[in-house]
This record gives structure tokens, C-alpha cells and sequence, in this order.
């Protein structure tokens, strides 16, 4: 007559961690597309009127690639062995004519005041739409003991309408 009332299997540890895993994922990425379709506000009237001012001097003149495309953030670590430096690049083509790629860079890597350790060249393997952002990962020169500050340019691309 009376049945008898089955208990809650209490929730597992890994089904928790797979939810959370999955909302920082998704943080993540939403974060991700936010930045690269770039912020709202003032910051996007300046950057509106930076990118006409450079579209119709880009029409006019020749492509200027050290004009043209901004590092927009840059992170440098170092890679699993600890010995190499790693970075973390994104680059924005503020042109609205040309689309650049073979992107040559500058890294420099500073020691306690200011004194210069190493400064090294490379390529960027990536190629830049008009108006686009893109975001890379290289592997730089052997990272130098003492480092206190770094900074990568761009100095150069191949530029192509």
C-alpha cells in the first residue's frame, strides 16, 4: 500500500566540473567574438575615423604597413620547456584597400634599467583582410635571463589588394 520513496543518486563531482567547464568555454569564446568585432562606444567612432583617414591616404598613396596594422595586445611567455620565448599576438588592418601578409616583427626584450638584452626579427605567418583582426602564436628567440619588460612591432608585410 505504501511504496516506498526512492532516494536522490547525489550528483557526481566530474558531471559538475564538465557544467563548469562548459560556461567558462563559452565566457571564453563570447569574450573572444566581442573584442574582435571591437568595442562599442568612443573607442569605435576614433577607430571609424582613423580607419577612413587611413583608407583614403591608402587610396592616394602606397600601402604603409607600419601604419596600417596595429598590435592590439601582445603576450609573452615562455614556452613548455622554459627556455624559448612564446607570444601571443593580435594584429588589426586598419586599411580598407589592402590586405597584408608575410608580417615581419621586431621583438625587444629589456633587463633592469631599460638596458636592451636581445632584439630579434621574425615573420608572423598570417595574413590580414582589410578592416580585420586576427590573432597569432610564434615561438621567439632562446628567452634571456633578467627580463623585466618586452615589446614586438610590426616593421614590415607584403601587401596585396
Amino acid at each position: 500500500m505504501f511504496e516506498e520513496q526512492k532516494q536522490k543518486e547525489p550528483r557526481s563531482k566530474a558531471g559538475i566540473l564538465v557544467g563548469v567547464g562548459i560556461i567558462v568555454i563559452v565566457g571564453v569564446a563570447l569574450y573572444f567574438y566581442v573584442n574582435s568585432k571591437g568595442s562599442t562606444g568612443a573607442n569605435t567612432t576614433t577607430a571609424t575615423a582613423a580607419s577612413a583617414g587611413s583608407a583614403s591616404t591608402a587610396a592616394v598613396g602606397s600601402a604603409d604597413p607600419v601604419k596600417d596594422l596595429h598590435i592590439v595586445s601582445a603576450t609573452m611567455d615562455k614556452d613548455y620547456t622554459g627556455t624559448t620565448a612564446q607570444w601571443l599576438v593580435d594584429v588589426r588592418n586598419i586599411s580598407q584597400v589592402y590586405t597584408y601578409s608575410n608580417i615581419s616583427y621586431e621583438t625587444t626584450y629589456y633587463g633592469a634599467g631599460n638596458s636592451v638584452l636581445l632584439v630579434n626579427k621574425g615573420k608572423m605567418n598570417l595574413t590580414i583582410s582589410p578592416g580585420d583582426e586576427q590573432n597569432t602564436q610564434f615561438r621567439d628567440a632562446l628567452y634571456p635571463q633578467g627580463v623585466s619588460l618586452y615589446k614586438v612591432v610590426v616593421t614590415g608585410a607584403t601587401a596585396t589588394k
